[in-house]
């Protein structure tokens, strides 16, 4: 370790060179060994590395700015503190990130730095005090000319400063929810909309985010995420959701408005997260849900209902064939396909005893519609198939033991109910 001690003293040493070509050789080496060995990255910072490393951001030498920029990430994973009580240190990251002279892998590398020390929960008012870096950061997920890498970087960092709440309304001030949406928009990269979906989901929790929201059409946008026609990514529509809830929880009433005019397939998108999302989404979903349910006198609940009545079409089109090719009447044909108890259970949990597990049948029914449909297809006379042939199809593809089991059980997976 000694070693490495005299070899890092003598490499920062020729940080402040007159040479500009044994300056250049010693930020090479100090990026490479902070790169790969993390036992030397505080030795790095320790030898005082980190204000000569600061100073080179402003350097005319894009060469020279990588490797500082970079140097000073690999110094970020472990030694964050002397970072931060360096002088002058933010106001370089700015620097790297505003300059035009910049290459886009310094300027990606300060971001990324910048995401590094606001994981530390007292760095992030400190930062987020930085307006400049704020402006920073929009601008390069604002610019069209700016690389998929920076991009990231960027929307990470404004991602670390939005978890701060009293950071999120200088986010939105300097034009953060345009720039966001236009990039969803526009780009429509699964890892860029997802990370930048994370970033509105952030912001949205502050009174400022509705009204820079409405200018862009925003609610519209996240509305459109969540509806299953548009294939959005599970992260995707879990920001989507908790960005509609924040919403909604600041007040704005406009939120269910938007939700209820876009129709089913939106609340398809919030009761399949209430279904099938992480544990935060499932709940999330399950209380905007049950927000938008008492703010619409029971709209959900009637939409349910026409739900449940175009699933029972699809039974009733199922024994139609099922009787003519089986030369049986209705209630045979239903018996031995097993709809008979199916059906009773559920029209005794939903309109008997009054259960209303509107995130859990919503999505359900919706899904078992979509199967019954292949059923109408697969029951076809010149197939051949018995009748106690397609009772079988039927229970393979859980039919109607799930529809048992969540009339039974109330729901599929734990979930809040909606009353």
């Amino acid at each position: 370790m000694e070693v490495k001690r005299r070899t890092t003293k003598t490499l920062v040493t020729k940080l402040s060179s007159v040479s500009e070509q044994t300056r250049t050789e010693a930020l090479c080496e100090l990026r490479l060994m902070s790169k790969h060995d993390p036992e030397i990255r505080p030795v790095i910072a320790d030898a005082g590395a980190i204000p000569l490393l600061s100073e080179t951001l402003y350097a005319p030498s894009q060469a020279s700015q990588e490797n500082a920029a970079a140097t000073l990430l690999n110094i970020s994973i472990t030694s964050k503190e002397p970072l931060m009580s360096t002088r002058g240190l933010l106001d370089a990251l700015s620097h790297a990130l505003r300059s035009t002279s910049s290459s886009s892998a310094a300027r990606s590398a300060a971001a990324a730095t910048l995401f590094s020390l606001l994981t530390v929960d007292s760095y992030r008012p400190i930062i987020g005090s930085k307006r400049d870096i704020v402006y920073a950061l929009i601008d390069i997920i604002k610019n069209p000319g700016s690389d998929p890498r920076s991009m990231k970087d960027a929307l990470k960092a404004l991602f670390g400063l939005s978890l701060y709440p009293l950071n999120r309304a200088t986010v939105v001030e300097l034009g953060a929810a345009a720039a966001l949406f236009l990039l969803i928009v526009k780009d429509g990269r699964v890892g860029m909309v997802e990370d930048a979906t994370a970033v509105i989901a952030q912001i949205a929790g502050c009174e400022e985010a509705g009204d820079a929201f409405n200018k862009v059409s925003g609610i519209e946008v996240l509305v459109d995420l969540l509806d299953l026609s548009t294939g959005s990514s599970g992260r995707t529509k879990e920001n989507a959701v908790s960005a509609l809830l924040n919403l909604v929880q600041c007040g704005r009433k406009e939120v269910g408005e938007s939700v209820r005019e876009v129709g089913l397939g939106v609340l398809d998108g919030i009761a399949g997260v209430a279904e099938s999302g992480s544990a935060k989404g499932k709940r999330k979903a399950a209380e905007l849900l049950k927000i938008l349910d008492a703010r619409s006198n029971g709209f959900l609940e009637q939409r349910l209902e026409v739900r449940i009545l175009n699933w029972i079409d699809f039974v009733i089109q199922i024994l139609t064939k099922a009787s003519a090719y089986c030369d049986q009447s209705y209630s045979n044909a239903a018996d031995r396909t097993g709809l008979v108890a199916a059906v009773t259970l559920v029209f005794k949990e939903v309109y008997v005893t009054g259960v209303r597990q509107v995130a859990t049948l919503w999505s359900f029914i919706n899904i078992e519609t979509d199967n019954l449909r292949k059923l109408v297809d697969l029951l076809d006379p010149s197939a051949g198939s018995s009748i106690d042939d397609f009772g079988a199809m039927a229970n393979g593809v859980g039919v109607f033991d799930g529809i048992v089991e969540v009339a039974e059980s109330g729901s599929v997976n734990p979930c809040p109910s909606v009353v």
